[in-house]
């Protein structure tokens, strides 16, 4: 006689197993590659990533790996990572914030004890022993926009595509378990015909044309607007909508420092980053009477430590679940919908273009001319912009990705961030991938570099080695024992990580000679094999905006009632 649950399970048109469905639906959205490492309660689930097309990274460490799917989702738009419970789930913790914090899509899934384990409250390994199993997912339910705990297959398939879903349209990570005992049991495979919906729900067309009537008004009547763009523009995918407003209007053009990358600063009307160390376009935006915030995210880092001074008055804010036009918010509106139907409405005859400030990206004079072969902070910087190439993972020609953490600021993040943007360069075409990283930094998540080598990656690595953490350093103690490092081999690495003379170089960097010799090689330039530059400069210099944001911090660190 069947049971109750063969009953139901023979009811399914097309069955298949639920760690099949969960790995096509992830597929469908774009990943290839899944981040991870592999533990006792995720083994059987992993044998599924191959099966369905996709690829296993493995990584050397679960935080490297949450990185990783974090620097992957930034170029393709969206991650995966597989960890196991506990152990495994509790190193990404980081990670899994910072993507948070700064709207990346990262899908999260933790392989977790049976079903059975975990309502009989076993003493397992990975536990606290306290027999509760559901501690962990409590701790990510803060840090993701959905969590989907699949331990009834006759709810799992919708559980799945429901915290996709969410994932994909609001640009955030999710998290889902998947008990052992969940792996191999059947769900309905005939949703797998219907792909998720992620498109951004369609705004109420009459609020949506009210309040683009308002920001018309305004905009038509400004003497001095301006235009500036952050990070949540690229988060939520109004990019095109941006470059459409850019090039129509012809309005003068910033983006904040999360936003770098975000327009094209090759367009006459592209100011340059806002960053409140460079004057003229601090006081640009400051004496505007409109200004066309776009996806602003107003952190102490990504405003300079708060240095600009922008009334609400003079400002209209784009997000992706409210406008807020001066001090009149709009909730519930995304601003794809109100960028397009501002684009097409506006009255070309009625904006007042003010001349834009030239972007300077030149050495300065006194470094040109200067003898000094030290490699300067002003002067390494302009020499790097002008070896930079259009498409770069990087900075800053046309359609170059630029991916940092400025919200977040997790040290270290960015060599595994460039781990999974490298992978997802290949995927897409081996687009060159370049990581600037500080010698501290990278002390903290090297390891990665072995994953690169591993997959057969290229990315050109530039270890700027000045004797330990410089940004601390400026904010307090310079001199502290507490911000130095101990100097490594630094190249010596790639030898060590597996690299070889056919899969990898490596240099060593002392002077500006040297280093105008190696942007000048044509095949360095070509990217074709993994390149490692161990670069030094002073231990005291900084770039002036990091100065700047340095200062800020420590004043607002000293700060009392």
């Amino acid at each position: 006689m069947e049971s109750h649950g063969d009953i139901r399970t023979s009811a399914l048109k097309n069955p298949v197993d639920l760690a099949e469905y969960l790995f096509r639906r992830i597929h469908e959205l774009g990943v290839r590659g899944v981040h991870g490492v592999p533990g006792d309660y995720n083994l059987v689930a992993l044998d599924y990533i191959p099966k369905v097309g996709l690829n296993w990274v493995g990584n050397c460490n679960e935080l490297n790996a949450g990185y990783a799917a974090d620097g992957y989702a930034r170029v393709k738009g969206v991650g995966a990572i597989v960890t196991t419970f506990g152990v495994g789930e509790l190193s990404i913790v980081n990670a899994q914030a910072g993507a948070y914090s700064e709207f990346v899509p990262v899908i999260h899934i933790v392989g977790t004890p049976s079903t059975i384990s975990q309502r009989d409250g076993m003493l397992l390994h990975h536990t606290l022993g306290n027999g509760d199993f559901n501690v962990f997912a409590n701790m990510f339910s803060q840090i993701s926009v959905a969590v989907a705990r699949l331990n009834d297959p006759y709810e799992a398939a919708a559980q799945v595509d429901y915290v996709l879903q969410q994932c994909m349209i609001k640009g955030r990570p999710v998290y889902i378990t998947l008990p052992t005992d969940m792996v191999q049991k059947k769900v309905e495979g005939e949703r797998l015909k219907t792909p998720i919906d992620v498109r951004i729900p369609k705004n109420n067309p009459d609020v949506e044309d009210y309040v683009v009537g308002v920001i018309l008004k305004y905009l038509h009547a400004a003497k001095n607007p301006t235009i500036l763009v952050d990070a949540c523009a690229i988060r939520h995918g109004v990019l095109d909508e941006v470059h459409e407003l850019v090039e129509k209007t012809k309005l003068p053009t910033f983006v904040a420092p999360m936003g770098k990358g975000a327009v094209d600063e090759t367009l006459p009307n592209y100011g340059g980053v806002g960053d409140a160390s460079l004057q003229g376009i601090k006081e640009a935006v400051e004496s505007s009477d409109l200004v066309l915030s776009i996806g602003a995210i107003k952190s102490d880092f990504n405003t300079s430590g708060f240095s600009y001074q922008i009334s609400q008055l003079s400002t209209i804010d784009f997000h992706s679940t409210f406008i807020k036009v001066k001090y009149s918010e709009y909730p519930g509106i995304h601003m794809k919908g109100v960028l397009r139907k501002v684009v097409s409405c506006i009255d070309l005859g009625k904006i007042n273009v003010q001349p834009t400030p030239p972007v300077s990206n030149t050495i300065p004079e006194a470094e040109r001319t200067s003898r000094d072969q030290t490699i300067t902070q002003a002067w390494l910087w302009p020499r790097l912009g002008q070896w930079l190439e259009a498409d770069d993972v990087g900075e800053f020609p046309k359609n170059v990705i630029a991916i940092s953490q400025v919200l977040w600021g997790s040290i270290g993040y960015t060599v595994g961030a460039a781990q999974g943007a490298a992978l997802a360069a290949k995927e897409l075409g081996n687009r060159r991938v370049i990581l600037f990283i500080g010698d501290g930094s990278f002390q903290l998540t090297c390891q990665e570099v072995s994953t690169m080598i591993r997959h057969g990656l290229k990315p050109v690595i530039f270890v700027l080695c000045n004797d330990g953490y410089t940004i601390e350093r400026l904010i307090h103690g310079m001199n502290a024992s507490y911000n130095d490092i101990q100097p490594w081999h630094y190249k010596d690495l790639i030898p060590a990580f597996g690299g070889s003379p056919a899969n990898s170089k490596t240099f060593q960097i002392r002077t500006r000679n040297e280093l105008d010799n190696l942007l000048g090689d044509k095949e360095f330039s070509a990217a074709k094999y993994l390149q490692f530059v161990e670069l030094y400069t002073p231990k005291r210099d900084a770039p002036a905006a990091l100065k700047l944001v340095a200062e800020r911090a420590a004043e607002t660190n000293e700060k009392v009632e």
